[in-house]
């Protein structure tokens, strides 16, 4: 289901979540090229801060692409900007849970600021706004 601009309201949450896995890690380095060993090498791991291999920030920002795309406002949606802020590593085994809520609806442009932010465990890993372009219901 969609939301258009005309049904949505301050407030309005929904969220995903998704376990991050192995492949999840190795998948999106394939296709980001994205091959810091941060990502992929555990040994090279055990020297940083974290100690442990970490997941691509972008793939847990992901998640909040699929909330937008898939839930709220919904397939057709389009995404036109996005501040990130990230606040703690994601590990592998982790689960992101992606909330996004709107903040501010703009009928007369068809426009949408929603608040996002990722948890894992209650704690926040990223938090950002997005500005978005809900479907178009169409002509009668």
């Amino acid at each position: 289901m969609s939301y258009y601009i005309d049904q949505l309201e301050p407030g309005m949450s929904a969220s995903t979540s998704k376990t991050v896995t192995e492949a999840d890690i190795i998948l999106f380095a394939g296709i980001s090229t994205d091959v810091n060993p941060a990502h992929l090498d555990e040994e090279y791991c055990k020297g940083t801060m974290f100690g442990t291999r970490i997941a691509h920030g972008m793939l847990s920002a992901g998640f909040i692409s699929a909330t937008l795309a898939n839930k709220l406002p919904g397939p057709g949606t389009i995404y036109l900007s996005q501040t990130l802020k990230f606040k703690a590593p994601v590990k592998p085994g982790d689960t992101v849970t992606a909330t996004v809520t709107v903040r501010e609806v703009n009928t007369a442009k068809n426009r949408v600021v929603l608040d996002t932010v990722c948890t894992v465990a209650g704690k926040t890993v990223i938090e950002g706004e997005c500005q978005m372009m809900p479907p178009v219901r169409p002509a009668a």
